[in-house]
């Protein structure tokens, strides 16, 4: 039976999700097709701004309150390493490219990129009716690492 790992997004503008996005990007088609995976990618912002087939909008956050995931503005707490699709990337190298990437260049969207403070999680659902995984984001730099999700799933990665 087939399984869909869900992603579950903070706001459309959090340069986190779009780094832990493009790395999800590069899982290779093959692996997941070899596994009878698929990646659904689901946001909290308005759907008029997701410009690809692969991503969703759920701006009511029904699938986050029923998930129970929370809303924080926390980064990752002192002395706890950081994820790896955040490597080389400093906090305020983050927000910059956030802000420049989401309201600067594209100011009709400003109110439009979901609550900021909404985070996101990873729930494998399947085979079947079952929820065979979940990872709920603690704070804003909290993706579970790709690798562990592939994992999970029964996808080869890299």
């Amino acid at each position: 039976m087939p399984s869909s790992s869900l992603r579950l997004l903070g706001h459309f503008f959090c340069g986190s999700c779009q780094q832990y996005v493009m790395q999800l990007a590069a899982v290779r088609k093959e692996a997941l097709e070899q596994a009878g995976t698929r990646i659904v990618i689901i946001g909290c912002g308005d759907w008029s701004l997701i410009k690809t087939t692969a991503m969703y909008a759920d701006p009511a956050r029904a699938l986050y309150d029923t998930f129970g995931l929370v809303e924080s503005l926390d980064r990752t707490p002192a002395g706890q390493e950081k994820r790896s699709y955040l490597a080389g990337r400093s906090f305020l190298g983050n927000a910059l490219k956030s802000i420049w990437d989401g309201p600067l260049k594209n100011p009709l969207h400003i109110g439009k990129q979901g609550k900021i403070s909404q985070l996101g999680g990873d729930i494998i659902l399947g085979p079947g009716e079952q929820c065979s995984y979940a990872s709920r984001m603690q704070h804003t730099e909290d993706h579970v690492e790709l690798a562990e999700l592939m994992r999970a799933a029964g996808v080869s990665y890299p």
